[in-house]
């Protein structure tokens, strides 16, 4: 019987790599000459971010401090879902932000479907939070991930537990 190899393909987030992102934009916050004096704060609960400042344009210039952070860090930006900005008490406003993890059943089939109408030798299946591909030819599973790697899913993808 012919050997099958295999691989995942995941969204994972390290949220220890997040923490110390949030706890360098604290630390930025408390410094800028620019928010002095302002209701600004950052705040990681779980994998819920939530920024709060004085108006709209202190919490765009709050979000690029946290970007910046995360990028610094090796966080992809996709891995982050923002929420509606929303009024807060004391004339503030606020944004709340999630910390992706796992692969949503939405982006998993569009996955799935690529991988399929790409006509590559492999199958690819939804196995919770993530793919699995499977094939017998390791140059199958390599152009896979090559088409995986091409498109834009909107979540940071990260491939796995390659048994070959």
């Amino acid at each position: 019987m012919a050997q099958e190899f295999s691989f995942d393909i995941v969204s994972k987030t390290e949220m220890q790599e997040v923490a110390n992102a949030i706890q360098q934009a604290q630390k930025e916050l408390a410094q800028r000459f620019d928010f002095k004096g302002s209701k600004s704060e950052i705040t990681l609960t779980g994998e819920e971010l939530t920024l709060v400042s004085d108006d709209e344009t202190k919490l765009l210039s709050l979000k690029d401090i946290v970007e910046g952070k995360l990028v610094k860090r090796k966080v992809s930006l996709k891995a982050v879902e923002y929420a509606k900005l929303e009024q807060a008490s004391m004339g503030t406003v606020r944004q709340k932000a999630k910390i992706v993890q796992g692969i949503e059943i939405e982006k998993a089939k569009a996955i799935v479907k690529s991988i399929k109408d790409a006509k590559v030798k492999v199958q690819a299946s939804i196995q919770g939070d993530q793919v699995r591909v499977t094939g017998r030819s390791k140059d199958d599973l390599q152009k896979a991930m090559a088409l995986v790697r091409e498109q834009d899913f909107g979540v940071p993808l990260q491939f796995t537990n390659y048994r070959g």
